[in-house]
């Protein structure tokens, strides 16, 4: 059975690393053999892992610049024997080059979003390794057609050699609630009547939950009646963890903000919101916008990247410029006086999540750009379901 050696720069909490992780549970048996390569150290996300035999091998990359680290990536793939190695995202690209040197072995390289060092994609630094790696880059996967036409338009990779394939969505653990809520608020956090406004990532300068918090702020000093009202919940951790939580209580919004870092139950969380939103500055395709979307919930997201691919402005939701306060205020505010839009909006957002971001059709689209480069033909990927763990 053919192996994929998947490369990334570790496996800790993000939405490119929920989506390798939903391919490899998802692989029909008998299909491809797994294996993970991290470049620093596995993280929490390692645990998700269902299925027996996926090798995940960290190499510890040292601060600075590593030589040492191409070496060791090269005695790791020549031990794993892989078909495809698979890499994703700048932080892993320069080791299609290391892949290159293995005889016979098939290269597949995935874009899944930008961070804020180089939102638009321009950095001309970058953009240098990006189109040497043509030269050894067989296919490319892009999470959204605006990945993709990047791709094309600026790097330079002909259009033949690019998939443009979406993330796909749990749809049986990302749902709307039942009857009633979870309780998983903090005690004395709701009053009767609350609104709940939330938002789930990485706090990371990228998806900048600070315009959010700045935006809620002007709301209040607009519309003060709406403080007993008003609830705001930021789920995540991270570098930004600490300035988050100053800047709340700068704000005066302590009663009114729970940050209850990372979560392990973000679907029932979901469900607790009415109103999601995503201030980021750049996003490839956001996995929690499509589990809010799954979960029934109007979005207002910032008008970059894939956004525009999932969010259409006054169906499903409010599309509002990047890094614009007063207009993420405006349209929150919007919504939070539009008792009446907020369901429909929500229930357009279920319909577009249930018609097109289904996993099954997100990993038979992934196995078919391995199949081709192994020159495999599979006429059906209908068993691409979840596997438990062999007891």
């Amino acid at each position: 059975m053919p192996r994929v050696v998947h490369i990334i720069h570790s496996l800790g909490t993000g939405g490119l690393e929920n989506g390798l992780v939903n391919i490899i549970n998802r692989t029909p048996p008998g299909r491809y053999r797994h294996a993970i390569v991290c470049l620093t150290e596995a993280g929490e996300f390692a645990r998700r892992i269902t299925v027996p035999d996926v090798p995940i091998i960290e190499l510890h990359r040292r601060p600075g610049h590593d030589t040492g680290l191409y070496w060791r990536l090269f005695r790791v793939l020549r031990t794993l024997h892989p078909a495809i190695v698979h890499t994703r995202n700048l932080a892993t690209l320069e080791m299609q080059f290391v892949a290159a040197l293995l005889p016979g072995v098939k290269r597949v390289h995935g874009e899944h979003g930008r961070d804020v060092f180089d939102l638009d994609g321009s950095n001309r630094k970058y953009n240098l390794l990006r189109k040497a790696a043509r030269l050894v880059v067989q296919r490319y996967i892009a999470v959204s057609k605006d990945l993709e036409r990047w791709l094309i338009t600026t790097v330079g990779v002909p259009a033949v050699r690019v998939r443009q394939i979406y993330n796909g969505v749990d749809q049986q653990r990302f749902h709307p609630h039942g009857a009633t809520r979870p309780q998983l608020l903090p005690p004395g956090f709701l009053v009767e009547d609350a609104l709940v406004i939330g938002t789930v990532g990485r706090l990371a300068e990228v998806k900048n939950q600070l315009s959010l918090l700045r935006a809620v702020h002007r709301i209040l000093q607009a519309c003060p009646e709406l403080a007993p009202q008003l609830r705001l919940v930021i789920v995540g951790d991270g570098p930004l963890a600490a300035r988050i939580a100053q800047v709340v209580t700068e704000l005066g919004l302590d009663a009114l903000v729970w940050l209850p870092g990372d979560r392990h139950d973000i679907p029932e969380l979901l469900q607790c919101m009415d109103l999601f939103v995503l201030p980021s500055l750049g996003e490839g395709i956001s996995n929690t916008v499509l589990e809010a979307m799954a979960s029934g919930l109007p979005v207002i997201a910032t008008d970059v990247g894939g956004n525009p691919e999932l969010v259409r402005d006054g169906w499903n939701g409010r599309l509002v410029p990047v890094d614009d306060d007063a207009a993420l205020a405006t349209a929150i505010s919007e919504l939070v006086q539009r008792k009446d839009v907020r369901p429909v909006m929500g229930a357009h957002a279920l319909e577009r999540v249930r018609s097109s971001f289904d996993w099954g059709r997100t990993v038979a689209d992934y196995l078919d750009v391995y199949d081709g480069l192994c020159g495999v033909e599979h006429p059906g990927d209908a068993g691409t379901t979840e596997r438990t763990p062999h007891a």
